[in-house]
């Protein structure tokens, strides 16, 4: 990213959950940047530690039983897991804000839209009176696309739709003009059109915020559409890292390939769909070695991926990282989605 600094940077953060069957680590030792105005995604299948990663630098884990075992949170040189409790509080939603998968469980039901909105603003700006407060809100209303925007200041959660709510939510966390923002699994529970809508509301807040944005989801499609780079999460490791370009045409990491050869396609029968076979690992007994390596066809019986557990090492660019012992394998090989998207030139 060449002399930019980055305006977070997590280096080998480790979050552990003590449960009755034992402890969970659910975030192991992970490492990545953004930088101002990029949208990074980071995906992988639930339990890979997306969530609880972002979760744990802003305090919003429950500690017990999750706990911060180690490493850095970096947000412009100032580490999150360090600050007092107040000083978090003052940074998230004003500083770093997040969009949650359910808004409707994020909202309050027995509070109108524009008032949650409105609390959000005078949170980080007391001196805002009523009249500001309110037109402020509408005003974030109708930036993200709410019809109607005066009613419907007016109107409880359970009187708008999911996506209505889910604009309701992005607005909220736009409010304060955030430097980064996190948006957690945002279209999962929309319908394919909400989606596409709720993806160029996501894209209208960043241009109006000049703001980083953490995008968390399972839905690769979302990821080739908006993301500059893309993080890929297995069993709380980081195991591929790069440009969406690189990740999504030459990816170097078996997990990452199998993730895009998985990729239902619209013309093909359903005996092409290739799942990737097995299931994630228990995340309270980890695979020693590669915690990819039972359900890798790059293993074939090597014992190195049992044994031992790959670095997470540069390719040819210092931006492309992959965490494989024997990456350079798939050096030329495409994915699935790059010879979808060379059909379609």
């Amino acid at each position: 990213m060449g002399a930019r600094e980055p305006i977070l940077s997590l280096r080998d953060l480790q979050v552990e959950f003590n449960t009755d069957d034992g402890v969970v680590r659910a975030v192991d030792r992970v490492s990545y940047d953004i930088y101002p105005g990029e949208t990074l995604g980071v995906v992988g299948e639930s339990g890979s530690g997306k969530s609880v990663t972002v979760m744990s630098i802003l305090g919003l884990i429950p500690q017990p039983p999750g706990r911060i075992v180690g490493g850095e949170a970096l947000f412009r040189g100032v580490d999150l897991l360090k600050v007092s409790k107040p000083e978090l509080r003052r940074i998230r939603g004003k500083d770093v804000a997040m969009i949650f998968q359910d808004p409707m469980t994020s909202l309050n039901p027995v509070f109108r839209v524009g008032e949650q909105i409105g609390e959000a603003l005078r949170v980080h700006d007391p001196e805002l009176d009523d009249d500001g407060t309110r037109t402020k809100s509408i005003d974030l209303l109708k930036l993200v696309g709410v019809p109607n925007a005066e009613a419907r200041h007016d109107s409880y959660p359970h009187e708008y739709s999911g996506g209505m709510r889910q604009r309701a939510m992005i607005a909220m966390a736009i409010a304060n003009q955030p430097s980064l923002l996190i948006a957690d699994e945002p279209t999962t529970a929309l319908d394919v059109t909400v989606q596409a809508q709720i993806l160029e509301v996501l894209k209208t807040a960043q241009k109006e915020t000049h703001a980083a944005t953490i995008l968390i989801t399972h839905d690769l499609g979302l990821i080739a559409e908006i993301a500059d780079r893309v993080v890929v999460m297995y069993a709380g490791h980081v195991v591929e890292t790069g440009d969406v370009e690189t990740i999504f045409h030459t990816p170097r990491h078996p997990y990452t390939l199998g993730l895009m050869n998985s990729l239902p396609r619209v013309e093909a029968d359903e005996r092409w769909l290739k799942p990737i076979p097995g299931q994630p690992p228990s995340m309270i007994n980890v695979p020693p070695g590669c915690p990819f390596h039972p359900r890798c066809e790059l293993r074939q019986g090597r014992d190195i991926c049992r044994q031992e557990t790959p670095l997470l090492e540069s390719i040819e660019s210092s931006d492309h990282l992959a965490r494989c012992h024997f990456k350079d394998e798939l050096r030329g090989t495409a994915s699935k989605f790059a010879e979808d998207q060379e059909v379609a030139s």
